[in-house]
C-alpha cells in the first residue's frame, strides 16, 4: 500500500510506561527530526512510508531510539529477526568470523558454506538435496523461475514456458535484470517465445468464493491455457500481503496435478521459513513435497542471505560458472545463519511459537469480533497474522484507516510496519516473544484501533455537518 507517509512533525502523545513499551517524548522524537530530514533529502521518496522511528538498538522483541523511547516490536524488521534482535550467539558468530579476517570469498569454496549447505539440506525433505546460496529473497524467486523455465524447455520444448502465480502475491521487487543485459547467452534460459505469466485468484483470500482447485482449472481452461504449456506454479506458503494460507485440500490437489503434468511446484518460503508459522518451513502444514523452495529473511535473523533448494536434476541444469552471485554464501552472513539455525533447534523457539501463537490468534479473534464493522478477517498461523481493514459493513479495503491504526499503535509504543496488500495490518513479532509481552501488545493494538476508528467517525460527522 503505497503513497502514504507518516508526519515527521513532533506531536504530543500520551506517555506510556509498561514493562515492554515506553513513550517519553513527543512522537517522532524531536531530537530525531534532523536525521529524518536528512534521509528525506538524500534518499528516494520510495524509502519513506514507515512509522518515523530512528532505531538506535534492538534486543529480543524490543526496539529503542536514542531519546528514551522503547517499542514492542511486531515487525521483526519485516520478518527477519525471528530468533530476536541481536541474539548474543549470532552477535558472537559475526564478531568471531570478522576476526578470522575472511569477510568475502565470492563463490570460491569455504568450510562455512559447506556446513550451511549440509545443514539446510538436512532440514528439508531428502528429495531437496541441493542448495544455491544468494543474498535476497527476490534473487531466489528469480532463480527459481529461471530454473523452472529451463526445466520446462528441456522436457517440453519452447511451448512449455508458462508460469502460474496468484493474485495478491508478493515475490520481490527486482525486474528480471538479465532481460535488459546485452549478453545473449544469459537470456537463453527464457526460451522462445517469451515466458507466459498467468495469475489465478488466491484460494485463501476471504473475498474469493471460488477457492477450490477445480475452480482454478476451469479458469485456466477458459483462458485457453493447456497443461502442456506450463512449466511451474509458484505460490507463497502464506500470502505476504494478507497472511492467509491456501486451503490444504487445494494445495494437495495442486501438487498431484503438477506431478501428473510435469509442472514444477515452487513454494516461496521467504517470509514463512524458519519457524514463523510454528513449523520450520510453512509448506509442512500442507504435507506436500515442492520441487523448489525459496528461502530468505529469517535464514540468519540478521544479515542478508537467501537460498534456493531443490532436486539435483533441477539444480544442476547449468554448468560450472553459469549460475553464480557475487555475495553468495558471504562468510559473515553464513556464520550468522549457522548460529541462527542452532538457536532455532536448541532454544525451543518453535515450541514458543506454537504456544504464544494460540494467544495471538485468540486475541486477534476478540479484536475482529469487537470491531467487526471495520475488520473483515484476521488470519493467523503461528506468529504471523493480518487484520483486513475494510470500510464499515463492506469488504472494500480501507487504506486510510489501516494506515491510521499503525500510526496510533506507533504512538503507543507498539511497532508495526506500514499496511501491506489491500489495507492489511500485519502482525509479525520476533518468535521469542513472551505471552505477557504479546498480551501487552494486543492491549495496545485494541486501543490503537479504537482511537483510529473514533478519529475516522469524528471526521465523517464533521464532513456531514459542513
Amino acid at each position: 500500500m503505497g503513497g502514504k507517509v507518516y508526519s515527521i512533525r513532533p506531536k504530543v502523545v500520551k506517555e506510556i510506561d509498561t514493562p515492554y513499551r515506553r513513550i517519553a517524548t513527543k512522537i517522532p522524537a524531536p531530537a530525531s527530526i534532523h536525521i529524518l530530514e536528512e534521509l528525506h533529502r538524500h534518499e528516494p521518496q520510495a524509502t519513506t512510508g514507515q512509522p518515523p522511528i530512528v532505531w538506535d538498538h534492538a534486543k529480543g522483541f524490543q526496539v529503542w531510539d536514542a531519546y528514551g523511547n522503547m517499542w514492542l516490536d511486531w515487525s521483526s524488521g519485516v520478518l527477519v529477526a525471528n530468533v530476536g534482535h541481536g541474539h548474543p550467539k549470532i552477535v558472537d558468530a559475526i564478531i568471531q568470523q570478522a576476526r578470522n579476517q575472511l569477510l568475502h570469498n565470492y563463490c570460491f569454496p569455504s568450510e562455512l558454506r559447506a556446513q550451511l549447505a549440509r545443514k539446510l539440506v538436512a532440514l528439508t525433505p531428502p528429495e531437496l538435496d541441493k542448495v544455491f546460496l544468494l543474498t535476497t529473497g527476490s534473487e531466489t524467486t528469480e532463480c527459481a523461475i529461471k530454473l523452472a523455465l529451463t526445466y520446462g524447455r528441456n522436457i517440453g520444448g519452447n511451448k512449455k514456458n508458462g508460469i502460474i502465480s496468484y493474485e495478491g502475491a508478493f515475490h520481490g521487487r527486482t525486474l528480471g535484470a538479465q532481460l535488459i543485459g546485452g549478453i545473449p547467452a544469459l537470456k537463453e534460459w527464457i526460451g522462445s517465445p517469451m515466458p507466459d505469466f498467468h495469475q489465478l485468484p488466491f484460494p485463501g483470500d476471504f473475498r474469493n468464493p471460488n477457492n477450490k482447485f477445480k475452480d482454478s482449472l476451469a479458469l485456466l481452461e477458459k483462458k485457453g491455457i493447456q497443461d502442456g504449456q506450463l512449466a511451474a506454479v509458484i505460490m507463497e506458503t502464506y500470502q505476504g500481503g494478507n497472511a492467509a494460507f491456501a486451503p490444504i485440500k487445494y494445495v494437495e490437489e495442486l501438487s498431484r496435478w503438477c506431478k501428473k503434468n510435469g509442472i514444477l511446484l515452487i513454494f516461496d518460503e521467504v517470509q514463512a521459513g524458519f519457524g514463523r508459522t510454528g513449523k520450520m518451513f510453512g509448506f509442512e502444514h500442507y504435507k506436500v513435497l515442492p520441487d523448489l523452495i525459496c528461502l530468505g529473511k529469517a535464514i540468519s535473523s540478521s544479515l542478508p542471505l537467501s537460498a534456493v533448494l531443490g532436486r539435483t536434476e533441477i539444480m544442476d541444469q547449468y554448468g560450472p560458472g553459469e549460475m553464480t552471485s557475487t555475495h553468495m554464501g558471504n562468510p559473515i552472513c553464513v556464520a550468522a545463519a549457522l548460529a541462527n539455525l542452532e538457536i532455532l533447534e536448541k532454544e525451543k523457539i518453535l515450541e514458543n511459537v506454537q504456544a504464544v501463537g494460540k494467544v495471538l490468534k485468540e486475541g486477534l479473534k476478540r479484536i475482529r469480533i469487537k470491531y467487526s464493522d471495520f475488520i473483515a478477517a484476521a488470519p493467523c498461523q503461528g506468529l504471523v497474522a493480518g487484520l483486513h481493514v475494510v470500510q464499515a459493513g463492506t469488504i472494500k479495503p480501507f487504506d486510510d484507516l489501516a494506515f491510521s491504526i499503525v500510526g496510533q499503535a506507533f504512538e503507543k509504543g507498539l511497532l508495526m510496519f506500514a499496511p501491506v496488500g489491500r489495507a492489511v495490518v500485519k502482525v509479525a513479532p520476533p518468535l521469542c516473544i513472551s505471552e505477557e509481552a504479546l498480551l501487552d501488545g494486543i492491549e495496545a493494538l485494541d486501543e490503537a484501533i479504537n482511537e483510529a476508528i473514533s478519529e475516522h467517525q469524528k471526521k465523517c460527522a464533521s464532513t456531514r455537518r459542513s
